[in-house]
């Protein structure tokens, strides 16, 4: 067993005590092997969980486009003449089986959205309830919940506009409560120093749902149709949940399978803490939250890097960067294949903050991290709500100088973001989140 580190001190100044989530007097526990360990078989598990949670999120994107009848929305999908050669609407033969309904650009606006009404209304209940109760039955059935209401989307787009934003709010409901369960299980799951190894593992499954099930959903509608893009995602929602029901516990102590090493090492490194994850946060970004959680572990455990310098240095890569490249492509004219290259790019230094701002309410309040993950996801939905709505008021015309506003407004709020945790941050439990029995700092 390896002391505490006396250089430590040293270097970290005032900011010592956060450097390691394991007190000094303990001595740190030797890891168990990750191969076909309990603990990662969970991370990917919930990596394909989110994989199906984003794939039911945003399939409806793509399905509504053959969902239209496109006479109707031709006059309202103009554009601007700047990028003449881009503006002409291309005609692609396709499988046209599927109804159509007369929909305008308006009430698209207003189904896309729905979702988010509901998803905003469960993030604090189910942060709560995950404390109370467990994450496994929560996230469960919170996906099980959204798979089958996606199941009857076609149905409830025969019965009106009115029935599919209903169904759409509802499967919002469900998917609410899935980071705060999800949350609550790597309390219980993830030890100290594999917090950002496994954080990422779980949720980049959500980025590489967006990623796969766009181009999978056109590719349904084309030799298919539109239908069938909400049968197939709904039925490998209802396959997941049985494989997760079947072999994932609440907790080490009730899994079947682990076995007693692990069980003892996740058990020792969490007794002196109530560790929690957080973190929200296409493919460049899965990538970068794989890769960046690797690095922040490494720079805490190995490098004795504090926490609050990695939480602050990730927090201002990923947001920062993805602002300077964000408003770089609004000035590159019509320069599409430069575009895209930006937007990747600021997409990708955006998984920074999985290792950054993301994890921090594990840090500060490990023992309300679930409820505090539902207070600030709450918060960050409403940019889903309200963006899509200012960002069409401020680009009446689609010119290019429009949606430079449009980027730097964007940008501008990325920095701000940054600035502000730069200079507020804490790396530490602080003292409001302390208990007689947890009593400790990380």
């Amino acid at each position: 067993m390896k002391s505490p580190d006396p250089r430590r001190a040293l270097n970290d100044g005032e900011d010592s005590t956060d450097s390691t989530p394991l007190l000094r007097s303990a001595p740190r526990a030797e890891a168990a092997p990750v191969c076909c360990s309990a603990r990662y078989n969970l991370a990917v598990l919930a990596f394909f969980g989110f994989f199906v949670l984003y794939a039911l999120r945003v399939n409806l994107s793509v399905a509504l486009v053959d969902m239209v009848d496109s006479n109707t929305t031709s006059e309202d999908n103009r554009t601007s003449n700047e990028c003449a050669e881009h503006s002409a609407p291309i005609k692609v033969l396709r499988n046209q089986t599927g109804k159509r309904y007369q929909w305008d650009a308006e009430t698209q606006g207003w189904i896309l959205g729905s979702f988010f009404y509901g998803y905003i209304i469960t993030q604090i209940p189910g942060g709560y309830i995950a404390s109370k109760v467990g994450g496994k039955l929560l996230l469960g059935f919170g996906v099980l919940g959204t798979a089958i209401f996606t199941l009857f989307t076609p149905l409830a787009a025969d019965l009106g506009v009115g029935p599919l934003i209903v169904l759409r709010a509802l499967e919002g409901l469900g998917e609410g409560v899935t980071f705060p369960a999800m949350h609550a299980m790597w309390s219980t799951w993830a030890p100290p120093l594999e917090r950002s190894k496994l954080l990422s593992i779980s949720y980049a499954g959500a980025q590489l749902g967006t990623v796969i099930s766009l181009p999978l959903s056109g590719i349904i509608c084309y030799y298919m149709n539109w239908t069938y893009v909400f049968y197939f995602f709904g039925m490998v929602g209802i396959f997941w949940f049985i494989l997760w029901i079947w072999l994932v516990s609440d907790t080490p102590e009730t899994h079947k399978r682990i076995s007693h090493y692990e069980k003892e090492y996740i058990l020792s490194s969490l007794k002196n803490q109530n560790g929690f994850l957080s973190a929200v946060p296409y493919f460049g970004s899965w990538l970068c939250m794989i890769l960046s959680g690797q690095v922040a572990d490494n720079l805490r455990a190995k490098w004795n890097f504090s926490t609050i310098c990695v939480r602050r240095v990730f927090s201002l890569i990923g947001m920062i960067g993805p602002a300077v490249f964000l408003v770089a492509a609004g000035f590159i004219g019509c320069d599409y294949s430069l575009a895209v290259a930006f937007l990747t790019i600021s997409t990708t230094l955006g998984g920074f903050c999985s290792s950054g701002f993301s994890i921090n309410h594990l840090d500060i309040a490990p023992s309300y991290a679930g409820i505090l993950l539902g207070i600030t996801n709450t918060f960050a939905t409403i940019p889903g709500m309200v963006g899509p709505v200012i960002a069409k008021s401020l680009t009446p015309d689609n010119t290019v100088r429009e949606w430079q506003t449009v980027f730097c407004i964007a940008a501008a709020i990325n920095v701000f973001g940054a600035m502000f945790f730069t200079l507020f941050a804490k790396g530490e439990v602080q003292n409001w989140a302390l208990s007689e029995q947890h009593r400790h700092r990380n």
